[in-house]
C-alpha cells in the first residue's frame, strides 16, 4: 500500500514537473507575449519576464518591440520628367501594438516591406531627377507619410525612411557631366567678358589722358620695352612712331645747299653727236669733258 502511495506520489511530481517545464514561457525584456486559447486572444499582454501557459490549449507568441532596420530591395522606376532610374532605400520601424501586429496582418514584417517598395515606386512617378538628387529630405517625409497611414492598423510605426542610393543610365551622366561642364564655361565666359569690359573702360580713360598729353605715349612705350627688354630669349622689334619723326624733322634746321665758282664735273665721260651738216661726217662724233 505504501509501495503504491509513493509510486502515485512520483508519478503525480513527474507529471507535474513535465506540466510546469510544457507551461513555462520566459518572455525578454525586449518582447511581448499574446496568447490565443483555441483560437482566441485570452488575457492582456504578456509582460517581460517568467509566465505560464496551457500546454495543448493555449499558444503565445512572441513580438520583437525593437526598432527593425529593413533594406529595401532596389527599384527601377521612371520620374515625372521620364528619366529611368534605379533607387533604393531602408526603412526603420517599430511594433507598437503587439496584438494588431499579430491578428490583424498575417506578418508585419512582409506587409512592411511590401508597402515601402510600393510606396518607393509611387513617390519616384510624382518626382523630378533633380528633386530625387537634392531634395532628398523632402522625399523621405512623403515616404514615412504614405508608409504610415496604413501601418497604424497593423500595429506598426514608421520611425524614418532614408533613400540610400540613386543610380542613373550612363548616357545620363554623361549628360548631366557635359550640363555642368557647359555651365561651368558659360560662367568662366561671362567672367572673362566682364573683365574685358572693365579693361576696356581703363584703356579708354588712358586714351583720353595719352591724347592731352602725347609724351604719355613716349613713355608707355618706353616702358613696353623695358618690360620686353628683361625676356632674355625674346627679340625685340622696335618700331619709330611718326611724331618723333615728325618732331624730329621740325627740330633740325635745315642745310643750305654749298655753290661752287664753276660748272661741276660729272663723275664720268659722256658722249656728244654733232648734227648733220656741221662739217662733219655722219656718224662722226666727238668726246667732251662735260663742260
Amino acid at each position: 500500500m505504501v509501495q503504491e502511495l509513493l509510486t502515485a506520489l512520483a508519478l503525480a511530481g513527474t507529471t507535474g514537473v513535465v506540466y510546469a517545464a510544457a507551461a513555462a514561457r520566459v518572455v525578454k525584456q525586449f518582447e511581448r507575449g499574446v496568447v490565443l486559447r483555441f483560437g482566441r486572444l485570452r488575457g492582456a499582454v504578456r509582460g517581460p519576464g517568467f509566465t505560464m501557459v496551457i500546454p495543448g490549449i493555449d499558444r503565445m507568441h512572441k513580438v520583437n518591440m525593437q526598432i527593425v532596420t529593413m533594406p529595401v530591395p532596389a527599384q527601377d522606376g521612371i520620374t515625372r520628367d521620364n528619366v529611368t532610374v534605379r533607387v533604393d532605400a531602408v526603412i526603420y520601424f517599430k511594433v507598437v501594438d503587439p496584438v494588431d501586429a499579430i491578428i490583424r496582418v498575417q506578418d508585419y514584417r512582409f506587409a512592411v516591406s511590401q508597402m515601402a517598395q510600393t510606396s518607393l515606386r509611387s513617390i519616384l512617378g510624382k518626382s523630378d531627377l533633380d528633386e530625387l538628387l537634392s531634395n532628398r529630405e523632402k522625399l523621405n517625409q512623403g515616404l514615412e507619410l504614405m508608409m504610415d497611414s496604413p501601418a497604424v492598423e497593423w500595429g506598426v510605426t514608421i520611425d524614418r525612411v532614408e533613400i540610400k542610393d540613386v543610380s542613373l543610365p550612363e548616357s545620363m551622366k554623361r549628360s548631366m557631366a557635359r550640363q555642368a561642364e557647359a555651365d561651368r564655361e558659360r560662367r568662366a565666359r561671362i567672367i572673362n567678358a566682364d573683365a574685358e569690359l572693365q579693361a576696356s573702360k581703363k584703356l579708354a580713360e588712358a586714351a583720353m589722358v595719352m591724347s592731352d598729353e602725347p609724351a604719355a605715349l613716349q613713355l608707355r612705350l618706353l616702358q613696353t620695352v623695358v618690360a620686353v627688354a628683361a625676356e632674355k630669349n625674346s627679340t625685340l622689334v622696335l618700331p619709330f612712331p611718326v611724331e618723333l619723326l615728325r618732331f624730329l624733322e621740325r627740330a633740325t634746321p635745315a642745310q643750305p645747299i654749298p655753290r661752287g665758282n664753276g660748272p661741276t664735273a660729272l663723275s664720268g665721260p659722256t658722249r656728244t653727236t654733232s648734227p648733220k651738216g656741221a662739217g662733219q661726217a655722219p656718224g662722226s662724233g666727238r668726246l667732251a669733258d662735260g663742260r
